[in-house]
């Protein structure tokens, strides 16, 4: 299995940005999540449809006003991208997220999202969870 990073183009936007902008640029790629860095593409954080709903709607805030700095998850896991599918899926299910940031030397290099891995890996992962749990 090779990489999980293939020509990707994930949506970073800048700490200052506003949910709005986020949300937006979620609907229109028809993502799940956003990485927060700066302009060297250094991981500050992700912003995710959960956390509009939890962090912003739940709580009222108004999402013109709202600064992803201040309702996203600081310091995401993440993962390099010589990792395999199954990695990220298992990262994903024991950290109960559905996003992962794929990092090189430091830098944003991609996304992973466990809707990307519908087929064999995901099926692969459910086989062993499935066995450890009859253990």
């Amino acid at each position: 299995m090779g990489d999980i990073v293939r020509d990707q183009k994930p949506v970073i936007l800048p700490p200052s940005a506003t949910v709005m902008e986020a949300c937006c640029q979620m609907r229109d790629r028809r993502v799940g999540a956003v990485l927060v860095a700066e302009e060297d593409r250094k991981l500050l954080g992700i912003f995710t449809g959960r956390d509009a709903v939890c962090r912003v709607l739940a709580e009222a805030r108004d999402p013109r006003a709202t600064r992803l700095s201040d309702v996203m998850t600081r310091e995401p896991r993440a993962i390099p991208p010589h990792r395999t599918a199954i990695d990220a899926l298992r990262l994903m299910e024991d950290g109960w997220f559905r996003h992962v940031p794929v990092v090189a030397e430091g830098k944003i290099v991609g996304i992973a999202s466990h809707g990307d891995f519908r087929g064999l890996e995901q099926a692969r992962l459910d086989e062993e969870t499935d066995f450890w749990e009859r253990i």
